[in-house]
């Protein structure tokens, strides 16, 4: 198991890895899945993402969330 995927949320840095975008580009997907998240009512944190939702909305199937 890798100590990344074992976390709850998903930062910058790994969403960079992942997706192959930049830093700018990152943080502005962040903020996005983040504000869908405030607008149903949901708790946030800057710079990090619930990995469970960043999966779903990016239609990641068979995760490890």
């Amino acid at each position: 198991m890798n100590a990344k995927t074992d976390d709850v949320f998903v930062r910058s840095a790994e969403l960079q890895e992942m997706l192959g975008v930049k830093r700018t580009k990152a943080f502005l997907i962040i903020k996005q899945l983040n504000k869908e998240l405030a607008d149903k009512g949901y708790i946030t944190i800057r710079g990090r993402v619930p990995r469970k939702y960043f999966y779903e909305r990016l239609g990641i199937v068979g995760a490890k969330a």
